[in-house]
């Protein structure tokens, strides 16, 4: 039995744009697109990935804000109401349940994620990086994650896996608001961690360049992504990956936008709300997200490197080590800001995936904001120990493929 319609509703319409755009912008801003940028032609993939977000995402936006207001005014909050309110036949309702599989599944691993850029930060805090050279920051991932080996490394892995995801279960038990107040502080936080990271790649330039590295040069890795090869650019794996990519940073087919937009006020406006938050998107990762990691590890380690090397390890396997070339004190305050920048910019995200479990559990059994966080929270752990146990076996990966790519 469904819900009545509630009257709970977004603070304001800043805080509403603020969290759509924390809830698209996370890791995928600041390690997904610039790897993808690498694997793809530079500069050539900016092409398809900014006409994909024209003609596929601003439409798609406005296609989900908008079923979600109407959702939220039948007093549905999750997809599979909406949609088996909106079409008739009952395999439409059960179709939309994939926006709840889909983002408990991923929340529950995506927090293991998280955990590590709070481990990080810890980590770097105490100089625990400073003197490594790049082989011993690989190493010492691969300790962190071994949490079988039950060694400190291993343990406090663990422990702050399981930390992240009660942080991410409180503010959701707090409703809305706590949404809110966490999406008015991360994300001008990550704005401006993001901004002081980017500058640093800009200025590098050939700074960097040691005997091992002579040719090192930041602005190599600041022209391959902005350099267009026109040769490569009818390439149909390009034009898949950029498209790819929008669906995914955008958070489109997550079902997150649905449930977020459902307690719209009705006196807000969906397309210039949804466009907002898009662009915020938008601008973090193609200004940002592009200005830091490639830059930097081709500063210091050479373009060649990159390309062979470029991968979602680097973000905690290569930048402690190219952090701790600028200078020891200089070296952990850009650590601390890069790795809180990913913090906050996984759990604005993290908390949008909960949200539509939270929403499809007040709508058909009634179950107060708290119980549905919590509960919600038991699943997550249950879910996430197997991809936390054997991440070295690769139960996170297979959780990834099937999950965050077949089923979304």
């Amino acid at each position: 039995m469904k819900a009545e319609s509630t009257n709970e509703a977004w603070g304001s319409r800043l805080g509403l744009i603020l969290a759509m755009a924390g809830s698209a912008v996370g890791l995928a801003n600041f390690l997904r697109f610039p790897i993808q940028a690498v694997e793809n032609g530079g500069g050539t993939f900016l092409i398809p990935y900014l006409v994909s977000f024209v003609v596929l995402g601003i439409p798609l936006l406005w296609l989900e804000w908008a079923m979600g207001r109407r959702g939220g005014e039948h007093g549905d909050h999750s997809t599979p109401f909406m949609m088996g309110g909106m079409a008739k036949g009952w395999a439409w309702k059960y179709a939309g349940v994939f926006g709840i599989f889909t983002n408990l599944v991923v929340i529950s691993y995506y927090s293991y994620i998280e955990s590590w850029s709070l481990g990080y930060v810890l980590k770097t805090v105490f100089g625990g990086f400073s003197g490594m050279n790049q082989e011993e920051v690989a190493t010492y991932f691969l300790h962190y994650t071994d949490v079988l080996s039950w060694s400190f490394d291993g343990t406090f892995s663990l422990t702050l896996f399981i930390l992240t995801l009660f942080i991410n279960v409180y503010i959701l038990s707090r409703g809305l608001s706590g949404i809110e107040k966490v999406a008015r502080i991360g994300m001008p936080l990550l704005l401006l961690f993001g901004i002081l990271l980017a500058i640093r790649g800009l200025t590098l330039g050939t700074s960097g360049a040691s005997e091992v590295v002579p040719d090192a040069n930041a602005w190599e890795g600041l022209n391959f992504l902005w350099e267009i090869e026109f040769d490569s650019l009818w390439d149909p794996k390009i034009w898949l990956a950029a498209a790819g990519q929008i669906f995914f940073t955008l958070g489109l087919g997550w079902g997150f936008i649905h449930s977020y937009a459902s307690y719209m006020k009705a006196k807000d406006d969906i397309a210039l709300s949804a466009m907002a938050s898009g662009f915020t998107n938008e601008f973090v990762e193609i200004v940002i997200g592009s200005l830091i990691i490639i830059p930097l590890a081709a500063g210091y380690l050479g373009m060649d490197w990159v390309k062979d090397n470029a991968s979602f390890g680097m973000a905690f396997q290569t930048m402690p080590y190219l952090f701790d070339q600028l200078g020891s004190v200089l070296g952990n305050i850009a650590g601390i800001l890069w790795f809180s920048l990913l913090f906050f910019a996984g759990i604005t995200s993290s908390l949008a995936m909960g949200t539509p479990w939270i929403g499809f559990m007040k709508d058909e059994f009634k179950w107060s904001q708290k119980k549905s966080a919590w509960t919600l929270g038991l699943f997550a752990l249950i879910l996430g120990l197997p991809a936390v146990l054997f991440y070295n076996h690769g139960v996170l990966d297979e959780y990834d493929y099937w999950v965050g790519t077949v089923s979304l």
